[in-house]
């Protein structure tokens, strides 16, 4: 493992049943990396995030995050992490949410409101924080959900799909805000089937049917390929070809 390894993946493997779903995944994520996992819906990635996070067990390998092995509960607060699906409470508000949230993850008083202020400020739903969560739009539920990704400053972030239904504008501040927190030392790994987003991360990992065709930066991707997009990057590794 890399001296500056946040996370590492060997030889992965998940099934259901007789179908398997990850074929022996190996990769590292280095502090400060900002790490894309880019491949159609079915491909694998969400499961792959899940057992990362600690949310489900691999079948094969091993998942080392932050020195520990996954899954481990302690680990939570260590690390935050944007689902695919949301998972917030309808019935209270924006603000009733982050703040049970933020009880979990140990910020309290002072701190735990000028959290709760930055992070809605970040997704830009500041003058929302007293809205009940069942009057967001989905998109709103989206930034919220990334909000509370956010909340307790984790050194690492792990985000599913984080800009799915959000509008383009809004998902260029998302992405300058990610930039920052990369520079600042957070450590990010996103998933997205976005072909301009991939084109932002510092390294991509292409997945399909379950397998990793390729690892590496988007330059090195394209230039390996012989291609002048990620998306005939894309096509040219789901052909067979491996990296």
């Amino acid at each position: 493992m890399g001296a500056q390894a946040i996370v590492q993946v060997r030889n992965i493997t998940r099934r259901f049943d007789s179908k398997t779903v990850l074929d022996d995944i190996s990769f590292e994520v280095e502090r400060g990396e900002l790490l894309g996992l880019l491949g159609p819906s079915g491909s694998g990635k969400t499961t792959l995030i899940k057992l990362i996070t600690g949310i489900d067990k691999v079948d094969g390998g091993s998942v080392v995050m932050l020195g520990e092995r996954m899954p481990k509960l302690s680990m939570l607060q260590r690390f935050g992490y944007m689902a695919q699906s949301d998972a917030l409470y309808n019935e209270l508000t924006a603000k009733e949410n982050l703040t049970f949230f933020g009880s979990l993850f140990g910020l309290k008083g002072k701190r735990l409101t000028s959290r709760i202020q930055d992070a809605m400020t970040i997704v830009g739903l500041q003058d929302d924080l007293n809205k009940t969560v069942s009057a967001y739009s989905g998109g709103m539920k989206r930034r919220l959900s990334l909000a509370l990704a956010l909340l307790h400053e984790p050194e690492l972030l792990i985000l599913d799909e984080p800009t799915v239904g959000i509008d383009p504008v809004l998902r260029q501040s998302i992405w300058h805000e990610l930039g920052a927190m990369r520079e600042r030392g957070t450590t990010i790994i996103l998933t997205t089937h976005v072909m301009d987003e991939a084109e932002k991360c510092d390294r991509l990992g292409l997945i399909r049917d379950g397998k990793l065709t390729a690892l590496g930066s988007p330059a090195a991707i394209k230039e390996k390929s012989g291609t002048s997009t990620i998306e005939e990057a894309f096509i040219y590794y789901g052909a067979g070809v491996r990296a």
